[in-house]
């Protein structure tokens, strides 16, 4: 934005001494009317400086005139941005308001810290552990039941721990089949004391990945539903359905044990709708990311009951689109269990996420007791709802919703959202409609202008993304990824100020080559008029979608517009002075807040992300897209022995080393300088002929990490060995052979099967039936078991259409030891113990075992 320094009154007085001075350069008086300074809106892609006259003292002055305007409107916008950031994190600061907690009947935030504490206590929960499979277990039971014998009398307080087995293929991570057996659910049922019909679901997972407390994800959720669960049952008000709690023992495997409950326990066919409580951070405010689907009455219940709301229909859609690689317990009831839900997650300070520092003590306690306010007001809500006994029956359409810094919510059907978008482009036809249809002698090249500018804004928008992204190439290939780790606002100025650069510059060159003739007030209300059509495109282009995230372009639109009409006749008698610009940023107000709002929200969950992404997606590429930065080191280790078979069943191969994988964009480089042997002289060689190159992969991410290690190592005997045999092979009357396996092993195991040219896999035994494949043509199955289990048995059937000397399939077994003794080796704890403090290695010990059949 820029303003003049000079009133209209001075301007008129210069113009006249100049007159009488005789000076030849001085301009016409209707050129030097219209060079009055207008404000430019901030979107318009670049501000807009005078013509300076052409020669003279008068000429220099007019231009140090400019220059100091310029800088002004720099600092002044400076000021109105930092104004509204201040604005914003404040909000996002304030958690609660204070007073509230502690009384009877509300939630205790210190009795869920409590809780958090103690199971936080037990350490690294994974799945078949003893720690998740006994210690957790036994603690919550045992809560549990005081909580049931304080209990009112017209409440009825069920539980049931269940174990599962079952199998599903999921469309994640580029789709892979999940087979567990033997996993753990507790679960508990409140209902009135005659019993109910209908309930509502509350979701947490207690298990952890390996080697963290995981006290963000998931056991602050678990400790807020126990205290939830408390207050419901010692009031004194009767509910009208049943509230099911489900605390699950194994979402970390990817969503397991929610498909056990959802499809197997009993308690199911009484859910209507769900609240799943997740975590993509530590703390802060829990963000409600997805709702539905459709069922927009399920969002007027947040909106009537949370008492410190905190919700954005752009976070549901940007983590639906899968941008994300992350998902929770939410698709799972909405996939196989067919109902709708909410789905909440803290955001804040997830670059200690799945780490050893997600620990107890970084949770506030003021996060615990909003998070715990706003669980407990929605399930009382929904537990004497109406709707919920006729949930169906509300299943149309989807809901606009958004928060205002956290005060309240706006929601409203989709369907309204698009006609009031309609509405706005309406308004924006007919504005510039109006100018478009104006005899040429009262517009001048008005028309012309405005397509020329159009062209110079979207040209000056392509060149900067193009000057950014070669910036982040280069620093990518001179190895100086991710730099700006401990100083974010590094990347902003680099990133940030190359694109300011570019678009100045292209418009400086259109403003000297082009229009060189024209007023700043006449190319202020050009490139306004040309932002306010950019937007607009936007805006239909979205609503044309589908998208309820529209209503973004709509404020973009609609205020901009609103604030020109306002202030224009006055902004035409007096030019940019105090009053016009008190007026514009007022006006401004709502679309730069909002805007830094969401800012917030995109630095807050991305940045993160970009520092476990892997080494397929460089980092510094996707900041200089979207300006988002910041990263950790996360890398995960495994000690491995790897054995290859071939089709005879004989050894053909077999080493033993410590397989590295960065998840880092710039892969070892930080490293090296502290453990030489760890370089790219060991850098791991694909088997070509192996199923995923022929390492152990503990989820099908192989095409996001690309870059791996294989430092040689002594081989690893753990105390309880994988064993994987061929029970039989059969010749079915449809003319496909059918192998049958069985495999005992650890907790966690993955099997893969590659099929050989002239052979398909038709069936098997796990998921639906269907083989699904991962990216890359491989087959992937994830199989976990809780403490104790059968052997594994299943079965594949091979569509054979010609003969081929190696075999049919190769397939291949890889155990994984994330708990007890076995998951360790001295050779890996010896390296563990050279890494510096700021990285966080995750390391287990695995087997990988290859067989031709």
């Amino acid at each position: 934005m820029e303003w003049g320094s000079e009133s209209a009154a001075v301007r008129r007085h210069r113009v006249g001494v100049e007159r009488r001075e005789g000076a030849a350069a001085a301009p016409p008086p209707e050129r030097e009317a219209r060079a009055q300074e207008p404000l430019v809106d901030g979107c318009s892609g670049g501000g807009r400086t005078r013509k300076r006259s052409p020669g003279g003292s008068g000429g220099a002055s007019r231009g140090a005139g400019t220059g100091l305007s310029e800088v002004r409107a720099a600092l002044g916008l400076a000021l109105y941005l930092i104004a509204l950031r201040t604005l914003v994190q404040l909000s996002l600061q304030q958690l609660v308001l204070r007073g509230a907690a502690g009384h009877r009947g509300e939630f205790d935030a210190l009795q869920a810290r409590d809780y958090l504490e103690h199971i936080t206590s037990i350490g690294p929960r994974t799945t078949g552990s003893p720690e998740n499979e006994i210690l957790t277990v036994h603690y919550l039971l045992e809560q549990i039941k005081l909580i049931e014998v304080q209990s009112n009398s017209l409440h009825k307080i069920s539980v049931d721990v269940q174990r599962p087995t079952g199998s599903f293929s999921i469309d994640f991570l580029g789709g892979f089949t999940s087979y567990y057996d033997n996993i753990t659910n507790v679960v508990v049922k409140l209902e009135p004391r005659d019993g109910a019909q209908h309930a509502v679901l509350a979701n947490c997972h207690f298990d952890s990945v390996a080697n963290s407390p995981g006290a963000s994800d998931d056991a602050v959720s678990c400790s807020v539903m126990l205290e939830v669960l408390r207050v419901l049952s010692t009031s004194s008000e009767a509910l009208h359905h049943a509230v099911i709690f489900l605390f699950n023992g194994a979402e970390e495997n990817v969503l397991q044990a929610s498909h056990g409950f959802i499809t197997q326990h009993p308690w199911a066919s009484l859910i209507r709708a769900f609240i799943n409580l997740e975590a993509a951070g530590v703390g802060g405010k829990e963000l409600v990311f997805q709702t539905g689907p459709e069922n927009p009455w399920l969002v007027q219940a947040y909106v009537s009951a949370a008492k410190h709301p905190f919700a954005s229909v752009v976070a549901q859609e940007v983590f639906q689109s899968g941008i994300i690689p992350s998902d929770t317990d939410f698709r799972i009831y909405r996939d196989f269990g067919n109902i709708p839900g909410i789905d909440l997650a803290f955001i804040e300070n997830g670059y200690i996420y799945h780490t050893k520092y997600d620990t107890a003590d970084r949770i506030l306690t003021d996060s615990i007791q909003r998070a715990g306010d706003n669980i407990l007001a929605v399930l009382k809500h929904l537990a004497t709802s109406d709707m919920l006994a006729a949930a169906s029956k509300y299943r149309h359409g989807n809901m606009v919703f958004f928060d205002v810094l956290g005060l309240f919510v706006i929601a409203y059907p989709s369907r309204i959202g698009s006609i009031i978008n309609y509405m706005v482009v309406m308004g924006v036809v007919l504005y510039l409609g109006k100018k478009f249809l104006q005899p040429k002698h009262k517009t001048g090249n008005y028309k012309k202008d405005f397509l020329c500018g159009l062209g110079i804004t979207l040209i000056s928008w392509f060149t900067s993304l193009v000057t950014v992204l070669i910036i982040a190439v280069f620093i990518s290939l001179i190895g100086q990824s991710l730099s700006w780790y401990n100083h974010f606002y590094v990347s902003v100025c680099l990133y940030g100020t190359a694109t300011v650069a570019k678009i100045i510059l292209i418009h400086t060159l259109a403003k000297r080559f082009y229009y060189m003739n024209a007023s700043a007030q006449y190319l202020g209300e050009v490139f306004f008029d040309i932002s306010l059509f950019v937007h607009c495109c936007f805006l239909v282009t979205l609503t044309y979608q589908g998208l309820c995230s529209a209503f973004i372009s709509a404020v973009w639109v609609a205020f901009p517009l609103l604030t020109k009409l306002c202030v224009h006749k006055d902004f035409k008698q007096h030019g940019a002075q105090g009053k016009f610009i008190a007026f514009y940023l007022l006006g401004m107000f709502i679309p730069y807040l909002y805007a830094l709002y969401l800012i917030w929200a995109v630095f807050e969950m991305f940045t993160p992300i970009l520092g476990r992404s892997g080494s397929e997606i460089p980092p510094d590429v996707v900041l200089a897209s979207i300006l988002a930065g910041c990263t950790m080191i996360l890398s995960s280790y495994f000690h491995m022995t790897r054995t290859f078979h071939d089709l005879e069943g004989n050894a053909v191969k077999r080493d033993s080393g410590i397989w590295i994988n960065g998840f880092d964009y710039t892969g070892i480089s930080h490293i090296t300088p502290h453990i030489p042997e760890i370089n790219d002289s060991i850098r791991a060689h694909c088997e070509e002929n192996a199923p995923l190159c022929g390492f152990p992969w503990y989820l099908p991410v192989h095409f996001l990490i690309r870059k791996n290690w294989y430092l040689p190592a002594p081989e690893v005997s753990p105390r309880n060995p994988p064993h994987f045999r061929l029970i039989s092979k059969e010749q079915t009357p449809w003319d496909s052979i059918k192998l049958t396996f069985e495999a005992t092993g650890p907790s966690h195991m993955s099997f893969y099967v590659r099929a050989h040219k002239g052979s398909t896999l038709s069936q098997w035994s796990l998921g639906n039936g269907t083989p699904v494949t991962s990216k890359g043509g491989d087959y992937f199955v994830f199989y976990s078991h809780g403490l104790q289990a059968s052997a594994w048995q299943f079965w594949i059937e091979v569509q054979v259409s010609e003969e081929h000397p190696e075999g049919m399939v190769t397939v291949a077994i890889a155990a994984h030891y994330l708990s007890g003794e076995d998951k360790r080796s001295p050779q890996l704890d010896a390296l563990k113990e050279k890494f510096p403090d700021w990285t966080f290695p995750s390391a287990w010990v695995c087997t990988y075992d290859l067989f031709v059949f």
